[in-house]
């Protein structure tokens, strides 16, 4: 198997992955997982369609990052490596698909609007 490549977004971020036989490692920006994200949870969110396709130590992952904040990068990572194991092997599509890790969560920021302080916020009403 040749390299397999992918795109996850979310939010602003967008995640480059690139998936080949390995053992394991997850590098992203050229820096290990431990040290891109310093949180546990991101650690896990990133790591949750290895582990549930258990595939941990099966495959090395590159992922390039930008843009977003520290969750939606997370988040685009999973995308991305989710969809490049549907690449890899079809038969682990329906458990990654029930457990949410294909679908595109489309929420962006709503952008602001003028006369007003934010995208709903008004101004504060004074009667007098």
């Amino acid at each position: 198997m040749e390299v397999v490549n992918t795109v996850g977004r979310r939010k602003a971020a967008v995640a480059r992955v690139f998936v080949k036989p390995g053992t394991g490692n997850i590098t992203i920006n050229q820096k290990p997982l431990d040290v891109y994200f310093s949180l546990d949870i991101l650690k896990y969110e990133v790591k949750q369609p290895l582990l549930v396709t258990e595939t941990e130590s099966t495959y090395d992952v590159v992922i390039n990052l930008v843009g977003g904040g520290v969750k939606g990068q997370a988040e685009a990572a999973r995308m991305g490596i989710a969809r490049a194991l549907c690449e890899v092997n079809a038969e682990y599509r329906p458990v990654l698909k029930k457990n949410g890790f294909l679908t595109r969560d489309s929420r962006e920021v709503e952008r602001k609007k003028p006369g007003q302080p934010g995208a709903r916020r008004r101004f504060q009403f004074s009667k007098r």
